[in-house]
């Protein structure tokens, strides 16, 4: 009888063993080994900028996770497994279900439906940088050809690249706009814009709809982003009034694209250099490697780390009008945060 006993009892703590935390990755085939060797989340913040300070930092969103990451002890954690489960959905792209697992067929992952996210806008409004309409109207258009392959530069992808542009096959919806006039002109990137009690507007509903903030950041920063795992109260991005849509003020930045990179962060792409100079990746296979960010519109071959920059990726830092691809690599790391236990999940879910 004790036998019986103790034996029940190792096989209830195997089969509790066995259970995965909410925060393990659960694949729909048998385990695979994924190796997260080459994972990071903190990055030198300087290596966003060019060496003679020339060019403003455009994007601030790994500064703003490096800041979040201090500030969160268990967000590493989360992007961690985050990861590790964007690179087991992949690993499993097109291979066929074993017997014994459902049949036949082909395992959907990452997400291949068509995704839908709505975008509520919450406008700060300062006077000496207004956002009419018209701009807002604009910039759900760009991010629709952005995100669909729709974008009219596209045609001039070299070769090298023209078998990797990527349709995302995302559509973005106004949901609502949300106004608020504000007498402070320069907000930073620590948030406050997000929070009613700082003088900002709280996110509406982040899990089911992507909120953008519009303000005066100060400093020449376009805009910032916050990635998947961070704190739901702040999830979404932040960008300029300035370099919202088609914006005359915005000079060079001023044709939509500032939202669509960003909006590539929040979906968890990276810097298309990695972050690091060559030693650092984006986690991206058909992206070469890089040393830095590229800037203005660069000719074709732009050569770094013995290979050719794919400088008109929306996820460089090259002028709005000379960036227009996504690279198949990309579009499956978006995609694998839509695919059961994903990050986002929520977005493509009832």
């Amino acid at each position: 009888m004790k036998k019986l006993i103790f034996s029940i009892a190792i096989l209830a703590l195997a089969v509790v063993a066995c259970q995965p935390s909410s925060d393990e990755v659960v694949p729909t085939q048998e385990a695979v080994s994924i190796d997260m060797s080459d994972f990071y989340v903190h990055t030198d913040g300087d290596l966003s900028k060019l060496a003679n300070g020339s060019k403003a930092d455009k994007c601030q969103s790994m500064k703003v996770l490096n800041r979040q990451l201090k500030e969160n002890p268990g967000l590493e954690n989360r992007m961690f497994n985050i990861e590790k489960h964007t690179r087991t959905y992949i690993s499993f792209k097109g291979k066929p279900t074993k017997p014994g697992n459902g049949g036949g067929g082909t395992t959907p992952t990452p997400y291949t439906g068509a995704i839908t996210i709505p975008v509520v806008i919450n406008i700060l409004e300062d006077a000496a940088h207004p956002v009419t309409t018209a701009h807002i109207n604009s910039q759900i258009a760009i991010l629709n050809d952005d995100f669909n392959n729709q974008n009219s530069n596209t045609s001039g992808v070299p070769s090298e690249f023209a078998s990797l542009v990527a349709n995302a096959d995302i559509t973005f919806v106004l949901a609502a706009v949300n106004r608020k006039a504000s007498t402070k002109t320069t907000w930073g990137t620590n948030d406050a814009m997000k929070s009613s009690s700082q003088g900002g507007m709280d996110a509406t509903d982040p899990a089911h709809n992507l909120n953008l903030w519009i303000c005066e950041i100060g400093g020449g920063i376009l805009g910032y982003a916050q990635f998947p795992g961070g704190t739901l109260a702040t999830d979404g991005v932040v960008i300029g009034s300035d370099f919202l849509g088609e914006n005359a003020a915005g000079g060079v930045y001023g044709h939509g694209r500032t939202a669509t990179h960003e909006i590539g962060h929040w979906l968890n792409l990276r810097h298309i250099w990695g972050d690091g100079r060559c030693r650092q990746d984006d986690f991206v296979a058909d992206t070469p490697s890089s040393d830095g960010a590229n800037y203005g519109c660069p000719t074709y071959p732009t050569v770094n780390c013995k290979s050719n920059d794919m400088t008109m990726n929306y996820m460089d830092y090259t002028d709005d009008n000379c960036m227009y691809m996504f690279s198949n690599g990309q579009n499956d790391r978006m995609r694998a945060i839509f695919a059961s236990g994903g990050s986002r999940v929520s977005f493509v879910t009832p």
